[in-house]
């Protein structure tokens, strides 16, 4: 493994992360990786999201970061949990190798999970640039390629979890967040574990509303806005 090659990092909660020494950028927060995706994305997003629209399915959900599948996967076990049908989206334009993800420790919590063994590398292992059936209640579409080039397709939930608006400024500039805008389905809520003023403006000028919420450990806010109706 070169100097260059993403390392497996332990984060304080004990659940892992990658690092990526060339950008000097983890996947995921220090302060607990299984923690910041839970806050983020599962408590501010999607439980949000399912409290407002009960009765709403499939619930639609586009990622923009497949990462280390963390998010997936959480979300795979809230759809079995809830037995409530989701129809997830994700896009990675580079995926990680099978020697990284098979050593996350996530691995070893999945195969624990007596009725979700084996769901956390299936999500890595399935093909690229396809969709199917994970579960009875999750299928997902996973794809190599950018947000700038990715089709999407009606959302109401968007977990935003690409790398700080310092290490990939592209994605975060006001053409992105447009065209996730206009793809969302009304009243959709868009999350993320960034808060800096220059996305809150960005989003505002959508029109989106946008809610006061605390951000995960080690962060003071997050930033959660709702599309209008």
């Amino acid at each position: 493994m070169t100097d260059k090659a993403p390392k497996i990092i332990t984060t304080e909660d004990g659940s892992h992360s990658v690092y990526l020494p060339e950008i000097n950028e983890s996947y995921h927060s220090s302060h607990g990786a299984y923690r910041e995706s839970i806050h983020v994305f599962l408590l501010y997003g999607l439980e949000a999201w399912y409290a407002r629209n009960r009765g709403k399915f499939p619930i639609r959900i586009f990622e923009v970061g497949f990462g280390t599948g963390l998010n997936a996967w959480l979300t795979l076990i809230w759809a079995e949990q809830n037995q409530v049908p989701v129809l997830y989206h994700t896009i990675e334009p580079f995926p990680l190798p099978a020697e990284i993800y098979n050593a996350l420790n996530f691995t070893r919590m999945d195969e624990t999970l007596t009725h979700y063994n084996g769901y956390f590398k299936r999500l890595h292992q399935m093909e690229w640039d396809s969709g199917k059936p994970i579960s009875d209640y999750f299928n997902i579409k996973k794809e190599k390629v950018s947000l700038q080039d990715v089709k999407l397709y009606p959302s109401d939930i968007v977990y935003f979890d690409a790398f700080s608006p310092r290490k990939q400024p592209e994605l975060w500039e006001d053409i992105q967040l447009k065209k996730i805008h206009e793809s969302m389905n009304p009243k959709g809520v868009f999350v993320t574990y960034c808060a800096a003023g220059h996305l809150k403006k960005n989003l505002l000028k959508m029109e989106m509303e946008l809610d006061e919420v605390p951000g995960p450990p080690g962060k003071k806010e997050m930033t959660r806005a709702w599309k209008k109706e």
